[in-house]
């Protein structure tokens, strides 16, 4: 395999386990390899959690948002525990990301494509794997999908793997069933608590703003004008950082886009793959494990494993933008994992600090833009 990766992405053929030939950072070691492949081979044969239909959907609504013409917002939290995996902390972010969405459509008067960082994000990039806890070297915490937190839960536990796909099924599953039940109706605004707000002013403001749209959805039901039960339910997608690819691979699947019938044909060159539409060819590799992942910061080396892994997959893809990332450098990974210049197929999710984002933010904003290259710019959500 050619190792720098992108001289030549028209002739290179591409499957879910080809980043096992780079190097990489972040790097997992399994001491029980039987036990890995055990896991392994469950989530090969799970469903999937999410869909190509889902998927395609929320590319074409961040097409629109690199356009101009709808507005992204993404929250959630920076690591998921297994243990948030509950009613009462899955209805909090759904509420304050509901809470946010209709601020910013009624300020703004554009449509918001909404993603939550959850259902997934069980994994935690570190600066080292190890760290000194009284004297002593011990594992890092890496996120539930790898070990535990508390100290004699350290050492990585391949099973974590497969629990982490229930815990996301099972997020999604009551994400999904919440907003079929009326939970995002917008009939009811003022059942999305604001508990959490310590800002009178603030809180006083929204109830404002609610209560300003309340009226005129009153308005409308009582002229007959709100009868197709569009204001019922929204779309919220799900998205991860996709570190841990021994995962990710696994719930990477082949499979047909709804429009199209017939069987799946053989692996493809990667070129020709990309050249034709998802509608036009029918099929794709689709990440099943989120509608949406990034590549972080520590992870966007040019010629290793994960830039490798996402520039195969369909599903719409974020990539960390700091400080130490060139203009130049930024172009040739554009065009490695998007070379067709798909719009709403990238985001870039900027992370610079405060005291850099103004001397850096413009140039990388004109080298894509001379590229030709068409993504959604986003402040990082964790993270300012």
């Amino acid at each position: 395999m050619a190792t720098n990766g992108h001289a030549d992405l028209k002739t290179f053929t591409w499957s879910p386990s080809t980043w096992r030939a780079r190097s990489i950072k972040q790097e997992v070691l399994y001491s029980d390899q039987a036990a890995l492949q055990a896991a392994s081979a469950k989530l090969h044969h799970l469903p999937p959690i999410v869909t190509p239909t889902e998927i395609c959907k929320l590319k074409a609504s961040l097409r629109d948002v690199a356009l101009g013409k709808a507005f992204l917002l993404q929250g959630g939290d920076c690591a998921e525990l297994f243990s948030y995996c509950a009613s009462n902390p899955i209805d909090a972010k759904m509420k304050l990301l509901l809470q946010m969405s209709l601020v910013l459509i009624y300020g703004a008067n554009k449509p918001v494509v909404r993603i939550a960082r959850m259902a997934g994000q069980y994994a935690k990039p570190r600066s080292s794997p190890m760290e000194t806890v009284n004297g002593q070297q011990i594992p890092s915490f890496r996120g539930d999908i790898l070990n535990g937190y508390p100290l004699e839960e350290r050492n990585v536990e391949p099973g974590r793997l497969v629990q982490a796909y229930f815990h996301s099924a099972a997020t999604s599953n009551y994400v999904r069933a919440q907003l079929s039940s009326g939970f995002a109706d917008l009939h009811n605004p003022f059942d999305w608590g604001l508990g959490h707000v310590r800002d009178t002013e603030l809180a006083a403001r929204y109830q404002h703003i609610v209560a300003r749209i309340t009226d005129s959805l009153r308005f409308m039901r009582t002229v007959g004008a709100d009868t197709a039960g569009q204001l019922a339910t929204v779309d919220l997608y799900t998205s991860h950082e996709g570190l841990v690819l021994e995962y990710e691979e696994a719930l990477t699947r082949r499979l047909r886009h709804p429009a199209n019938s017939g069987k799946v044909p053989p692996p493809v060159d990667l070129g020709a793959y990309r050249r034709a539409s998802v509608v036009d060819r029918g099929e794709g590799w689709y990440n099943t494990g989120a509608h949406f992942l990034w590549i972080g910061d520590r992870t966007r080396q040019l010629d290793c494993a994960h830039v490798e892994f996402f520039r195969g997959i369909e599903n719409p893809i974020g990539i960390k933008v700091g400080p130490t990332m060139e203009g130049a450098e930024l172009v040739k990974l554009l065009n490695i994992v998007n070379p067709e210049k798909e719009i709403g197929k990238v985001t870039l999710i900027t992370r610079y600090g405060e005291s850099k984002v103004e001397n850096l933010l413009g140039g990388h904003i004109e080298a894509v833009k001379k590229s030709g290259h068409v993504v959604v710019w986003q402040c990082d959500p964790m993270h300012g």
